[in-house]
């Protein structure tokens, strides 16, 4: 059972990573893809009627962690307390911003709303890549489930740590590169024109970028993190999950080059998928690796709920989630298809 919900929370999250993945990414190119405010009004138009829905997924992962895995929620959210901080501020200024362009006239008012999204949709992609690296590598804990780090320290990765190293600085680098290439795929297959022609050719040149950072973040992994190259040696049929992250990444400038955006965007989601699924293979059955001594680590049996628990909520979660994937079906069929150019944002 404790499996189970593990993978049912990994999903969440690959799935979050996946839909806000792209109005994320949106935020980070618009800038460079717009080039006049009607431009970057339309960008915003591609993501405006879902992208406070995406963020649907990261409430019920969080909310079903503090169900499933109370001792991980608790530890986790203390220790990271600093960076979550950050993370709430910068959605705050994300929602904030794309407000506020729509409510406040003037020639100085959009153009600094604009700055403040993309900034803020780069901040977020760097500081969720560099907590997932932090999970990775582990963290401080000491014998009673509880640790604490500042934002950095020397940059090492062993003891003390902070919430930056060299390490997590690399997976921030290529969340903030897939999140990108992801982004600017959305706008190509929701636009058309000068605008979707110059999102394509930001996402071709990104994905060069993107192809180094996979093979750094890789190797760097299996250097900070021995489990994970352990795992896949003992577990061979969970190499799938890398394959499905390089057919994507290949997948990508395959579809591209032959015009296909559906599927070049689709290729960019199995690469977040394979790559996140390869994370969570990879580190099984930690949910907290410990850096100090592997006994204090946290795994999916010493910090999950009850039993009886995990089976009652089984039960509430199965229809909730069917409710919320019926919501995203008629929300993706209701606005489908490219963008108008005389379109206004939401």
């Amino acid at each position: 059972m404790e499996t189970l919900w593990f993978c049912l929370i990994a999903i969440m999250i690959t799935g979050y990573v996946v839909f806000d993945g792209f109005d994320l990414g949106a935020g980070i190119v618009h800038l460079r893809v717009a080039r006049d405010p009607r431009e970057r009004a339309r960008v915003l138009r591609t993501i405006g009627p879902v992208w406070d829905g995406n963020e649907v997924w990261l409430l019920a992962a969080g909310g079903t962690l503090f169900f499933a895995f109370p001792t991980l929620y608790a530890s986790s959210f203390s220790g990271f307390y600093l960076p979550l901080t950050v993370v709430l501020w910068l959605l705050i200024l994300r929602g904030v911003s794309l407000e506020f362009r729509h409510h406040l006239e003037g020639p100085v008012w959009k153009p600094l709303w604009d700055v403040v999204f993309s900034g803020a949709s780069i901040l977020l992609a760097i500081f969720f890549g560099a907590a997932l690296g932090g999970v990775v590598r582990g963290v401080p804990l000491t014998e009673s489930g509880y640790f604490f780090e500042p934002l950095w320290t020397d940059f090492r990765t062993g003891p003390p740590t902070g919430v930056i190293d060299w390490y997590t600085s690399i997976v921030g680098i290529a969340s903030l590169l897939t999140l990108a290439v992801h982004g600017a795929l959305w706008i190509a297959l929701k636009t058309d024109g000068p605008l979707r022609l110059r999102s394509i050719r930001v996402g071709r040149a990104l994905w060069w970028a993107l192809c180094a950072s996979t093979v750094a973040v890789t190797i760097a992994t299996f250097v900070v993190q021995p489990h994970v190259p352990q795992r896949l040696s003992d577990r061979p049929w969970g190499l799938l999950f890398p394959l499905l992250a390089l057919a994507g990444l290949f997948g990508i400038p395959l579809f591209l080059s032959r015009r296909n955006d559906l599927a070049a965007f689709l290729s960019s989601c199995a690469y977040i998928v394979g790559m996140l699924t390869s994370v969570a293979f990879g580190i099984y059955p930690f949910v907290l690796p410990a850096n100090t001594d592997p006994a204090y680590a946290l795994t999916v049996h010493n910090a999950a709920a009850a039993a009886t628990g995990l089976r009652i909520g089984l039960i509430w979660w199965i229809p909730g989630m069917l409710l919320v994937a019926g919501y995203f079906v008629l929300l993706y069929r209701r606005f489908a298809g490219r963008v108008p150019d005389d379109a206004e944002p939401h």
